[in-house]
């Protein structure tokens, strides 16, 4: 059985070439392309995002990445969103009092997190929900961050199923660290989720050493 195929969409945003030398570290065969025939029908297509919410949206669709994700998903064929490439999964984001439309995969807003550092960078933990494909065997290791906005909330219910794809699973981890002094310290945000085809990562697992390596490996054994 040959190694799956995973395009990297490479629309100009993103740490692509990290993230092409992790996926092929883990054994998929790698394209990074903006072919919209190779994207669609690739066995796995990773979305990576860098910088801000608006030029992410932008540099997408300038290569037709929103109608590319969405055929595949109306397909139920396999992406995977990594940083401001799982932000843009949501409805909206919100940076410097701009707002703009996301994909709308999920409703929530992005916006700025609320804690005493911004931005979020360096290793944390995550709080995995049982039965999660994404963190089988890591659900107590750390993974890599740097961002200053994310999902404060998540409104679609985790039981709830909208027709098109299974309940999806969510995984939360937290900026800042609260303290019996200052219990507010710290602000929850979305670290992943988990929904039918749709995955996504607020952190970089091509960045995340072994434990973030485990993570493409069991994506890769969902494809």
């Amino acid at each position: 059985m040959s190694a799956p195929l995973v395009c990297v969409l490479d629309y100009g945003f993103g740490n692509v070439r990290s993230a092409v030398r992790a996926l092929e570290h883990v054994g998929a065969r790698v394209v990074l392309t903006d072919d919209r025939v190779v994207a669609e029908n690739a066995d796995g297509l990773i979305v990576p995002g860098v910088g801000a919410f608006e030029a992410v949206m932008t540099g997408l669709k300038q290569v037709r990445g929103e109608q590319i994700i969405g055929r595949r998903l109306a397909g139920g064929r396999p992406v995977m969103g990594i940083c401001v490439g799982m932000q843009v999964m949501f409805e909206k984001g919100v940076e410097h009092g701009t707002q703009t439309d996301g994909l709308n995969e999920w409703p929530g807003t992005i916006e700025r997190l609320q804690a005493p550092v911004v931005p979020n960078m360096g290793w944390a933990t995550v709080e995995a929900p049982e039965g999660s494909a994404l963190f089988d065997g890591i659900r107590d290791e750390r993974f890599y961050f740097v961002h200053s906005y994310g999902a404060r909330a998540f409104p679609l219910g985790t039981t709830e199923d909208t027709g098109r794809f299974a309940p999806p699973s969510v995984t939360w981890s937290t900026a800042g660290t609260p303290t019996a002094d200052a219990p507010d310290a710290g602000d929850r945000f979305v670290a992943a989720v988990e929904n039918g085809p749709l995955s996504a990562t607020q952190f970089h697992p091509e960045k995340s050493g072994e434990a973030g390596l485990h993570l493409l490996r069991n994506w890769l054994a969902t494809l």
